[in-house]
């Protein structure tokens, strides 16, 4: 996270509210779908740590949750399928400053993102990313996903799903993301505060939250998971155990824990490795060394 001030100390601005992270843009999701949830959960953190909407950038990438950065009311940007992280990466490096949050799908991030995601938790890039996991295909009509469950009948598995599932959680700490979560979209509450220390926090964050289709996933609905989640917090989980975080990750059953899995500071990110980022501020701001009618004729090709 950028390096924040006092409110008050920072500017006259009166503290901002939930709302004031609204976007004019109704959401366009099905009545019901979790991502409401995820929407609601980020304006509130972003409220809570007394963000401006200019300090923040949404990135998102194909699917059900692509929309995000249109219905938040900060700097944003739809990508490409699968490249988010990637995109992510570039933003942070030309302004480290810049509080860069990511929000796609389990198809997105985990199928066609998957290579994205295993490199950007390994390099430590400090992005919070939220994954919107439906275990399905939504956008499409329905398809399996990589988080679908092992047998579970979809329009591409009519007979049942073959495939194991990938498990988000222990491949991001396998993988060396510094800050691994999972919340469930119906309890906001918790979810709010796992986003905003996923924003606190200095290195890759990862949150994988159970976002439900109420449109074409009938296994893993709201009463699935409200009669299976319990809270790590409540069983005194220690978040700096790497091996118990992974045990929890893999119950899978009558219980399904969410809450703080892992969590390890003091690990350099990206932009603290790079000799480049150490002195001048952000790229972003620095001078370019180019004439006014060179930068002009770059922002023209461009354009």
């Amino acid at each position: 996270m950028a390096t924040t001030v006092d409110v008050a100390e920072r500017d006259p601005l009166p503290q901002l509210t939930a709302k004031d992270y609204k976007s004019d843009i109704t959401p366009d999701w099905c009545p019901g779908c979790g991502d409401f949830g995820v929407l609601n959960s980020l304006q509130r953190a972003c409220a809570e740590l007394g963000l401006r909407p200019h300090e923040i950038v949404t990135v998102s990438g194909i699917g059900c949750a692509s929309n995000f950065p249109g219905y938040f009311n900060a700097y944003g940007m739809h990508t490409l399928h699968g490249r988010a992280l990637a995109v992510a990466t570039g933003l942070k490096m030309a302004n480290h400053e810049l509080n860069v949050i990511v929000t796609t799908g389990d198809g997105d991030g985990y199928g066609i993102g998957g290579n994205h995601f295993t490199h950007t938790a390994r390099k430590n890039v400090d992005l919070t990313y939220l994954v919107m996991n439906n275990q399905i295909y939504g956008l499409t009509t329905g398809q399996v996903s990589p988080t679908s469950r092992e047998g579970m009948k979809t329009k591409s598995t009519p007979f049942g799903n073959v495939e194991t599932p990938l498990n988000p959680l222990t491949s991001a700490i396998m993988n060396g993301a510094t800050y691994v979560a999972r919340g469930y979209s119906g309890d906001v509450r918790q979810l709010a505060q796992l986003v905003k220390g996923a924003i606190e926090h200095r290195g890759f964050s990862l949150i994988d939250i159970f976002s439900p289709c109420v449109t074409y996933n009938k296994d893993n609905d709201h009463p699935f998971f409200k009669q299976r989640v319990k809270k790590l917090e409540d069983d005194g989980h220690d978040e700096s155990d790497w091996k118990a975080a992974c045990e929890r990750a893999m119950e899978w059953g009558d219980t399904i824990y969410t809450g703080l899995f892992y969590q390890k500071t003091g690990v350099p990110t990206l932009d603290d490795r790079e000799p480049v980022l150490k002195k001048g501020g952000p790229l972003a701001t620095r001078k370019t060394g180019l004439s006014e009618d060179q930068v002009k004729k770059i922002i023209g090709r461009m354009m």
